[in-house]
């Protein structure tokens, strides 16, 4: 896949006025893993991977095992030795060994320094896990991440039964304006997936109804890859770690960006919002069999009113 950027990552670019610096960042894209890239992933627990189930719906997902279970192949491909559970809204996608492999975007996140890595490739399952041939790669800035580090082990899963909706429910339109972080998963036109990191203090995340969900876009590094696959495709899938429990929050819909600035006013560092229309609800307890301690939240994020 040519890495360089889509009609809709270019467009928004423009709009928002920053077309000379995602010119610059897109040099930072690679289509290898670095060494030092490559120690880093070998040190992690945990990977968000989002993809397209068979509907076109669009899910994120979270990953764990011990460190070392995602690890290089070469300099082109990780594999990663775990799958979603049963239940979980990727689990039948990710272990479908049929055509040609599945369009992912991943994210590997260290929350205890703040680093993030994020590649986009195609995976296909293996024994007990997937192999992605990557064919983009690239690190981001530490902004918003909350400090957290995991536990001295990991849980056992509570094994409780996954609860299905199609809104959210008013536990957990709680769990969501309580969050200091979440994933978003997107995809363009030809299925080619991303996944990134939203952070903030908590409350940065708004419910106004039960199948509506709002937050704030504050400055990031000029890129726009999750605003320029909505503009080209408003599919996209959510997800909210719970760090205490394991447990995990899976929402799916479409979003879109506003550039209303009297209504991005109301939220402290915005530049722009997304708002996120809810079709479906996945809560997955216990699921990932990690926990993490409290945050220490990034002094870049805005403070809330």
């Amino acid at each position: 896949m040519d890495r360089r950027y889509h009609r809709g990552e270019i467009a928004v670019q423009e709009r928002a006025g920053v077309a000379d610096r995602a010119a610059h960042a897109e040099r930072a894209i690679g289509t290898t893993v670095p060494a030092v890239a490559a120690d880093f992933l070998a040190a992690q627990p945990m990977i968000v991977v989002g993809a397209a189930d068979g509907d076109g719906r669009v899910w994120a997902t979270v990953l764990t095992g011990r460190p070392g279970f995602v690890r290089t192949v070469g300099d082109t491909a990780v594999t990663v030795a775990a799958r979603p559970r049963p239940d979980d809204p990727l689990a039948d996608v990710l272990a479908d060994a049929s055509g040609t492999g599945v369009r992912v975007g991943m994210i590997a996140i260290e929350p205890g320094t703040r680093r993030r890595m994020r590649m986009n490739g195609t995976a296909r399952p293996t024994g007990g896990g997937l192999h992605v041939d990557l064919d983009q790669v690239y690190a981001n800035c530490p902004k918003y991440i909350s400090k957290r580090t995991p536990g001295p082990a990991a849980v056992a899963g509570s094994g409780a039964a996954a609860v299905r909706g199609t809104e959210l429910t008013a536990p957990q339109r709680a769990a969501v304006t309580s969050a200091d972080a979440f994933f978003i998963a997107t995809a363009d036109t030809e299925g080619n997936t991303d996944a990134s990191h939203r952070g903030g203090n908590p409350g940065f995340v708004h419910v106004p109804a039960s199948d509506r969900i709002v937050w704030p876009d504050y400055p990031g590094n000029s890129m726009f890859m999750t605003a320029g696959n909505l503009a080209v495709n408003p599919a996209a899938g959510l997800v909210f770690p719970d760090w205490r429990t394991g447990g995990l929050l899976h929402v799916t819909g479409t979003a879109r960006t506003i550039w209303d600035a009297d209504r991005a006013a109301a939220y402290p560092g915005a530049q722009r919002l997304t708002e996120f229309a809810v079709t479906r609800v996945v809560e997955v307890p216990g699921s990932t069999g990690l926990v993490w301690s409290a945050p220490e939240y990034s002094r870049h994020s805005p403070e809330l009113s």
